[in-house]
């Protein structure tokens, strides 16, 4: 299997509110990046999308390390919690619905594709890879600003 870097971020001005997600792929000596956005969303969804479409992006099953600031994304992945959720019906452990079940749901579908390793980092701090998707992702999000 390939070993792929997949780094990822979301950003949302508001929150609802204009959004935007940016993804960058390494393999090899190769770099990819994708970005995207929608008007009114939440920075969780924008950061679940980042990851999302980056494994989209892969045409074969691969050993992907993603590199991530949102706790949100690492601890649904690494703690269970989507999967909980998933078996629960979308429904977390307080009976309350989980957000963004249909992101969580492709999510889980192309972990079950891939080999998963998250790692979290702490958002603006200086991190190369996660500082260029934080700004893909601004970038983005100001296409949607009225």
């Amino acid at each position: 299997m390939k070993q792929i870097q997949l780094y990822c971020d979301g950003a949302c001005s508001g929150n609802p509110g204009p959004g935007g997600w940016g993804t960058i792929l390494r393999y090899g000596g190769h770099e990819r990046e994708l970005s995207g956005g929608a008007a009114d969303t939440t920075n969780n969804r924008m950061e679940l999308t980042a990851l999302l479409e980056g494994l989209r992006a892969l045409k074969e099953p691969c050993r992907v390390t993603v590199t991530t600031d949102s706790e949100y994304v690492a601890n649904g992945l690494n703690k269970g919690w989507a999967r909980a959720w998933q078996r629960n019906n979308w429904v977390k452990s307080d009976k309350k619905p989980a957000l963004n079940a249909d992101l969580w749901a492709a999510l889980l579908e192309q972990a079950d594709r891939h080999t998963l390793t998250v790692q979290w980092v702490r958002g603006h701090s200086n991190h190369p890879e996660n500082e260029r998707c934080d700004r893909l992702a601004v970038a983005q999000a100001q296409k949607f600003k009225k």
